[in-house]
């Protein structure tokens, strides 16, 4: 018989319930076994149902809102070959179910094969917002919002109600998120990397790095996780899914 810590199940979450935006230190995959949710966070904002499955890369922050049904979702550690995508659709849900029943791991190594196409999200400004912000963290709120006949107060209130933060803190967590993801990788300066990253100076981006990871920029470019990712599979369980 498996060992529980070695098998996963659905956490049931009730009707019209609502996970106020939060952050996850590891990577790990939702999969959406039944009901309906909407998932708003740093990746986008997505319509989530039955098959859906969310990768969510780890420092990532997101709120959901679940709809009139609930929903049941399975939590897995990320795959270390998730696809580049926010979201997909399996092709065979029932068969990472049952997978999960005996074997988390194993069903974890499904989902890559498993999906087919990734989901829209809404499309509402507040999602063209969140995508500009995304692609620029620099980008001027009150220019975006003049550009788009918006008043600055009624960007600050929907994109508030949609994404569940403002969009300068929006903004700020896109910024952090891309300077760990750089940082590995960059021959630059630190002091540098912070100008082009869009920071006023290097203080700046420390600040932010850690309130996001708890590591310094210096600290995270001598030691950074595989592959400037963290693999919740070699990490450890226990962080995710709250095992001892």
């Amino acid at each position: 018989m498996p060992r529980r810590s070695d098998v996963a199940v659905a956490q049931r979450f009730l009707a019209s319930a609502r996970l106020e935006r939060h952050r996850h230190g590891l990577g790990y995959a939702a999969v959406v076994v039944a009901g309906s949710y909407v998932e708003a966070g740093d990746s986008g904002r997505f319509r989530l149902s039955a098959g859906s499955v969310v990768f969510h890369r780890p420092f990532e922050a997101h709120a959901d809102q679940f709809g009139a049904a609930g929903a049941d979702v399975l939590n897995l550690p990320l795959p270390v070959d998730a696809p580049e995508v926010p979201v997909a659709v399996l092709r065979n849900l029932d068969a990472v179910v049952r997978t999960a029943e005996r074997d988390r791991l194993a069903a974890s190594s499904l989902l890559s094969a498993s999906c087919v196409a990734a989901t829209e999200g809404p499309g509402d400004w507040p999602d063209l917002l969140a995508a500009a912000l995304r692609a620029n963290p620099s980008l001027c709120l009150t220019e975006w919002a003049d550009a788009t006949g918006l008043t600055a107060e009624t960007v600050a209130r929907g994109f508030k109600r949609a994404y569940g933060v403002s969009p300068k803190r929006y903004r700020a967590d896109a910024r952090a998120l891309r300077a760990w993801r750089t940082l590995p990788g960059s021959p630059l300066p630190l002091a540098q990397l912070a100008l082009n990253l869009g920071f006023a100076d290097q203080a700046h981006m420390t600040r932010d790095v850690v309130a996001l990871t708890g590591r310094t920029p210096a600290s995270l470019r001598r030691t950074p996780g595989p592959e400037g990712q963290l693999d919740s599979r070699r990490l450890g369980r226990e962080r995710l899914f709250g095992e001892e």
